[in-house]
């Protein structure tokens, strides 16, 4: 999935705010060629990493970016032919992803391609990364990434690959144990 290369940032709903999916999201795994919906709650996450490697350095920075977490959940689905999905109901998710809560940090658009990627992160009240949201839609593709629970910015990336969450490139401003927007 090609998604992984355009998403240049990162990963969102914590606390009070849950976004909430379309109903239609539901039905979208029965449309697609591939589909993978991955939903792991705190406890989950503690317990998927007693399975990663303390001695794989790439899995034991992954076990150290979770230990914080409160949840990761990954909806994304490839499809045959375009316009099996609703771009109306991508819209619907964006729109709760509204500040002082939430931040749009990067966007990505191609007329060429047609994909359409945001990356949105929460902050809470002490500068710390709480939440990231990732939308990514293309014609034949639609992921969506939420990540909840205080993230070290420094160990984000680390969750690329685990989880079925893309491989990501990430670029932000980290000093002092606060992020930047």
């Amino acid at each position: 999935m090609k998604i992984a290369a355009v998403l240049v940032a990162v990963l969102a709903p914590l606390c009070a705010q849950e976004i909430k999916m379309p109903a239609s999201f539901d039905k979208l795994a029965a449309k697609a060629e591939e589909s993978v919906d991955v939903t792991l709650d705190g406890s989950m996450l503690r317990l998927a990493g007693r399975f990663l490697s303390d001695k794989d350095s790439d899995e034991a920075r992954a076990k150290k970016a979770i230990s914080g977490l409160q949840s990761i959940a990954v909806r994304s689905f490839e499809f045959a032919s375009e316009g099996e999905y609703d771009p109306a109901d991508v819209n619907a998710v964006r729109s709760q992803l509204q500040a002082p809560a939430w931040s749009r940090i990067a966007g990505a658009r191609s007329k060429t391609t047609g994909e359409d990627i945001d990356v949105y992160f929460k902050i809470d009240g002490k500068g710390q990364l709480a939440g990231v949201f990732i939308i990514a839609a293309e014609p034949r593709q639609l992921t969506i990434v939420s990540i909840t629970g205080i993230l070290d910015p420094e160990h984000l990336a680390d969750l690329g690959g685990q989880f079925h969450i893309p491989p990501m490139d990430l670029a932000f401003h980290y000093q002092g144990g606060k992020l930047s927007k």
